[in-house]
């Protein structure tokens, strides 16, 4: 796949479509692409958190103490345990169709953050309506 041909894809993911190609092209420096089969485990709870993902196809099941969700193409997972310091991973993520993915470290998201909070106003809404649903379940 051409550089253009994976900078057209990252364009289309909700939180990264307003930036110049410039930012993107750096996630795409520092960002790893996985591919996994339906049943993989991507996060486990209580395990250190040590990256972000952005998926790009399929479809993962989010297993979260009192909650199962489904993500798809362009949602991200993983932002938490990125966001707080020193935190775990809260839910347990498995691949529920065949995956493509891609995977950002936690240094490379904080440096990429410090130099392109947009990134950070994007992702907000997603995990501030996440955890009104947690706070919420019944």
């Amino acid at each position: 796949m051409s550089a253009e041909e994976r900078l057209a894809r990252l364009r289309q993911v909700p939180i990264f479509a307003g930036l110049d190609d410039g930012v993107l092209a750096r996630i795409l420096g520092v960002s790893v692409e996985l591919e996994c089969p339906a049943g993989q485990v991507l996060a486990r709870a209580n395990d250190p958190g040590a990256g972000m993902f952005v998926l790009e196809e399929g479809t993962v099941v989010v297993e979260a103490p009192g909650r199962t969700i489904e993500l798809g193409p362009g949602e991200f997972f993983g932002e938490l345990s990125l966001l707080v310091p020193e935190s775990t991973r809260v839910a347990r993520v498995r691949a529920k169709t065949q995956v493509r993915c891609i995977a950002v470290n936690r240094l490379d998201f904080e440096e990429l953050l410090e130099d392109e909070p947009r990134v950070a106003l994007a992702m907000l809404p997603v995990v501030a309506r996440r955890l009104w649903h947690v706070m919420h379940a019944e």
